[in-house]
């Protein structure tokens, strides 16, 4: 059973990360949760973990990553964008939980919740964004992650146009030769 916490303002700089489910369905298809292993803590609202416990029950128990449920809090300005954007009930939560936080990410891969992140002015990034940063954070070589973006149309329910796809590739194999 997974520890189930409140979330609250940290005191120091220390960044939140809120999951929403596509980041961490699309990554456990790709045999790739554990990039997530290098945040302290991931939090997962309760509607995202009952989502993701339906989809991909083995991404929420992967010793490596440190992913804990949290209450879901309702806030009245991501409310008010709630219908304008059409979000689910997990984006929804992931934002709530997100608002407020100095220093929080919103790991999302669905369009409306990315706008709805910007008009709240929270920092968002998608399964793709977290494969780049692998080779920043040195857990996979550019040639590891460029395999995994070549693999997303077969392995992986990441809904992506295939130019875009395309151009992500080409950008990673441009920066590796630099």
């Amino acid at each position: 059973m997974a520890q189930t916490e409140n979330l609250v303002q940290l005191q120091d700089n220390t960044v939140v990360v809120v999951a929403d489910a596509g980041p961490l369905i699309h990554l456990d298809e790709l045999d790739s949760i554990w990039l997530l292993a290098d945040f302290n803590v991931v939090y997962v609202p309760e509607p995202v973990w009952l989502e993701v416990a339906y989809h991909r029950p083995g991404a929420l128990t992967n010793p490596e990553v440190s992913l804990l449920k949290s209450k879901p809090r309702f806030i009245e300005q991501v409310s008010a964008l709630r219908e304008m954007y059409a979000l689910h009930v997990g984006e929804y939560a992931a934002l709530c939980q997100c608002f407020g936080l100095t220093h929080s990410i919103l790991l999302t891969d669905d369009t409306a919740a990315r706008l709805a992140a910007k008009t709240l002015e929270i920092s968002a990034h998608g399964t793709i964004g977290l494969l780049i940063r692998a080779i920043r954070r040195h857990q996979l070589s550019g040639y590891q992650v460029i395999d995994l973006l070549k693999q997303i149309p077969e392995r992986s329910s990441l809904h992506i146009r295939p130019a875009l796809l395309r151009d992500i590739i080409q950008q990673t194999e441009r920066n590796l030769r630099l």
